[in-house]
């Protein structure tokens, strides 16, 4: 029984290796924060909705851990993974850098946005 441990532990290890990192740029984390004050700063707050939009677009990222080529491809070169809520929702765009095994997210947006904030 103890090889079968041992198969877990070096199985486990294996699976921390293959996921993917993420890495969040500053834009992408001021559309968030963006995107959460929205249910701030409404009357009355709604603070349960910002978190749970938050939550919501984190699980849906935290996905391409596994599955990085699962958003549509962009004229740009990147992807954009398209994250339901209701009959509207939210796309984070990103890049995968497979040398590297990162996801980059350089923008996240609501899907009634016209397009994605620039840092311009």
């Amino acid at each position: 029984m103890i090889w079968l441990a041992d198969a877990e532990v070096a199985l486990t290890e294996t699976r921390a290796s293959i996921l993917a990192r993420i890495i969040y740029s500053n834009r992408a984390l001021c559309d968030l924060e963006r995107l959460a004050d929205f249910f701030i700063g409404r009357n009355p707050p709604i603070p349960q909705m910002a978190l749970e939009t938050l939550e919501l677009i984190e699980e849906a990222v935290s996905i391409l851990r596994r599955h990085p080529l699962i958003g549509r491809p962009m004229k740009s070169g990147l992807r954009e993974l398209v994250i339901s809520r209701g009959r509207t929702g939210y796309l984070a765009l990103y890049s995968f850098e497979a040398q590297q095994n990162a996801i980059l997210v350089p923008g996240v947006r609501h899907q009634r946005e016209a397009g994605y904030v620039s840092d311009e």
